[in-house]
């Protein structure tokens, strides 16, 4: 398997991290590592802005794919199949809606954004 396929295997696993970070059973560490990971999964923002060259996909290709792996590692075993399972059945009823997932994003820059024009203008 190449590291191209890998990757996608590893981002496949962001919806199941989400249901196990919803899960009462999950620990508080690995709670924190999954909200983390999808936080920054969900993020348009990068710690290295994806315009630099080569160093910009770094984080794509080795600290989202490294926080995921962590995260999967923190997770005990039956919940990660619970989540799985979850995950599976939302993912495979094709009226699911994935547009709520963004409404955070959103408005952080609505936020951002309003900020900066206010601060501009003042």
């Amino acid at each position: 398997m190449d590291l191209k396929e890998r990757m996608k295997r590893l981002k496949s696993n962001i919806p199941v991290i989400y249901f196990a970070l919803k899960d009462k059973e999950t620990l508080w560490l690995a709670k924190l590592l999954a909200g983390v990971t999808i936080a920054y999964a969900l993020s348009p923002i990068d710690l290295i802005p994806d315009f630099i060259p080569i160093l910009g996909y770094l984080d794509d290709v080795i600290f989202l794919p490294a926080m995921i792996a962590l995260t999967m590692k923190c997770i005990p075993k039956s919940i990660w199949e619970r989540s799985r399972v979850t995950a599976e059945m939302l993912w495979a009823n094709k009226n699911h809606k994935k547009w709520y997932y963004a409404i955070l994003i959103v408005v952080i820059w609505i936020l951002v954004i309003s900020w900066i024009i206010k601060w501009i203008l003042c």
